[in-house]
């Protein structure tokens, strides 16, 4: 087959998808599936919208493409401007990518030429946290903190250090939640803080399962980079744009980041668009002198895809696509607590559309499936929720998951038919593999 499905095995043939419509996609034999996961937590307005394919076609027939290393554009700058308006105070400059590792890419040299510019050039490292998935490029791989995906492109960007991750549900017996806060600036002391740059943190970590962060931990890290002069990134290339609920994932948890990456719902996954969003701190060092940004992408703020991104936008907005999240979140956490009763589901949580399963052998215990095991399992949880109707988002990143991330539309009906078929395959499936032992 000469084309290559990203993170496919090459004898592995993928579904061939050939139509889509809200909430389901539909393949080339007729099947229907449920897109629990929203195909990559990006298709926030659902299947089938004909006004985002019209906006990119009207655009596309005035100006399809204009570079921007020279020249403006309309939908760039309108797109910039609603984006700016939606954005945690203080931060009104936006940059344009094609994707979430562009965005992630262009964060990590940002910040490295702020300081650069601040008379601190050997402020370089970056700190991110265990099993956090932050892309794929380069740089954005060396911050990821999977071991796997990294090994067969070693040696990383040097610099990238790693801590724990928020999962209360494995938080070792007599530490406080707090300590994970205080593991962020541990690791900075023991860099030396005049050598790291940022701390890039996702707001509901995605790897690992939708872990979320227990309280006070975001104010407690905006309090140690002020104390150390460390940025503070908010990787928001899933939580932005609705998944949590807001626009902005640090909007819905109340903390104040220097830099907030974007992707994904930004045009509801019709296009390819990213975008660094910046404080006024970090431009002001760049807007001071005549010193630019060096640094760019060729379809940086491409006309056709702002055109489009900011179609989607207006259209959340419109649509009260936001609060639709906020009125079902409670309704989806409910339904995935109750599956708590499965005697291989250990842990649910999450926000927004944005909640996960995670799975162990042994629930009294929290005792772990062997890698293999766990390997075999979430690839079996795939399958049988496909053949119930179900696109299925389950792997093993950190320990065994399930992980719900519906199109932000979705309501009742899609919550009932998910709830349905999460029920008949997770219990299958632990009957399966506990040998129907309760």
């Amino acid at each position: 087959m000469p084309f290559k499905p990203p993170f496919t095995p090459t004898s592995e043939l993928p579904l061939r998808m050939v139509r889509g419509e809200g909430c389901y996609l539909y393949d080339d034999e007729g099947n229907r599936y449920l897109d629990s996961f929203a195909s990559i937590c990006s298709v926030a307005l659902g299947h089938g919208r004909a006004d985002l394919v019209e906006a990119g076609l009207a655009q596309a027939r005035e100006v399809g493409y204009s570079q921007m290393w020279n020249f403006r554009n309309k939908p760039a700058e309108d797109l910039a401007a609603f984006i700016a308006e939606r954005a945690p105070e203080g931060m009104d400059r936006v940059f344009f990518t094609s994707g979430g590792s562009e965005a992630v890419e262009s964060a990590i040299k940002l910040a490295r030429q702020y300081f650069r510019l601040r008379g601190k050039p050997s402020k370089t490292k970056m700190v991110a946290r265990r099993t956090a998935y932050h892309g794929t490029t380069m740089g954005a791989l060396s911050l990821t903190g999977l071991t796997p995906i990294r090994t067969p492109y070693e040696p990383m960007l040097g610099g990238a250090r790693h801590v724990p991750n928020t999962n209360t549900y494995r938080l070792e017996e007599g530490l406080d939640p707090s300590w994970y806060a205080e593991e962020i600036r541990r690791q900075i002391l023991a860099e030396g803080p005049d050598t790291v740059a940022a701390v890039f943190l996702e707001p509901v970590q995605n790897a690992g399962g939708c872990i979320p962060p227990p309280d006070g931990y975001f104010k407690r890290v905006r309090e140690i980079c002020d104390e150390l002069d460390v940025l503070l990134v908010s990787d928001e290339v899933i939580c932005a744009w609705g998944r949590l609920g807001d626009w902005f994932g640090a909007g819905r948890l109340g903390y104040q980041p220097d830099l907030i990456t974007a992707a994904k719902g930004l045009t509801s996954g019709y296009a390819p668009l990213g975008a660094l969003v910046v404080s006024k701190k970090i431009a002001e060092a760049f807007a001071a002198g005549s010193t630019p940004f060096l640094h760019g992408y060729t379809f940086s703020g491409h006309p056709v895809v702002c055109a489009i991104g900011l179609a989607a936008s207006r259209a959340m907005e419109e649509e009260n696509v936001l609060e639709n999240v906020r009125v079902h979140e409670d309704r989806l956490s409910e339904i995935l607590a109750r599956l708590r009763d499965i005697p291989i589901v250990g842990d649910s949580r999450g926000m927004g559309y944005f909640q996960a399963l995670e799975f162990v052998k042994d629930k009294s215990t929290k005792t772990s499936f062997r890698p293999d095991e766990a390997i075999a399992l979430t690839q079996r949880i795939t399958a049988l929720s496909l053949e119930h109707g179900m696109i299925a988002r389950s792997d093993v990143r950190g320990e065994p998951v399930l992980q719900v991330a519906l199109p932000l539309i979705a309501g009742d009906a899609e919550l009932d038919e998910l709830a349905g078929i999460l029920e008949r395959v997770l219990t299958q499936v632990s009957d399966e593999f506990t040998g129907g032992r309760g």
